[in-house]
């Protein structure tokens, strides 16, 4: 009886230390989420930057900013993000902090991408916002 108690013990500690060392699952899914927004990102930029006939923008608009310039800036924030999103999956706990910074100012610069291409600008706010409530919600890895 007490091999039986001991065992199952034994097998708590080797499943809680299995999560531990995999991961946890939020973190997965926001590192994964990352990569998928920084690839999205990269897009943007490449289209941006290659051919500023692809985007239609609105006239008069608050605020209006030069396509190229911002076909760089998502492209390079895309890689950053890409990357740091790749640090996360392999388990970099700096990749937290980080991923929430660049989830953020994701966020704010797919706001301001709102004139040129709506729909993917709004899918874009909603996989960061989705990043920083992960990463936020995530066990520590003391837990």
């Amino acid at each position: 009886m007490a091999s039986h108690v001991s065992g199952a013990h034994s097998g708590a500690v080797a499943r809680s230390a299995e999560r531990g060392r995999a991961g946890s699952g939020w973190l997965v899914f926001a590192s994964v989420l990352m990569i998928f927004g920084g690839l999205m990102m990269i897009f943007e930029g490449i289209a941006a930057i290659a051919e500023d006939d692809v985007f239609v923008t609105t006239r008069d608009y608050a605020y209006a900013f030069d396509l190229t310039g911002w076909g760089w800036i998502h492209l390079v924030m895309g890689v950053i993000v890409t990357l740091a999103g790749a640090a996360l999956l392999q388990g970099a706990t700096w990749a937290r902090v980080v991923g929430v910074t660049l989830a953020g100012l994701a966020m704010l610069a797919n706001f301001l991408w709102i004139p040129y291409a709506p729909l993917w600008a709004i899918v874009l706010i909603a996989i960061n916002g989705f990043v920083i409530w992960a990463l936020c919600t995530a066990p520590g890895p003391s837990q």
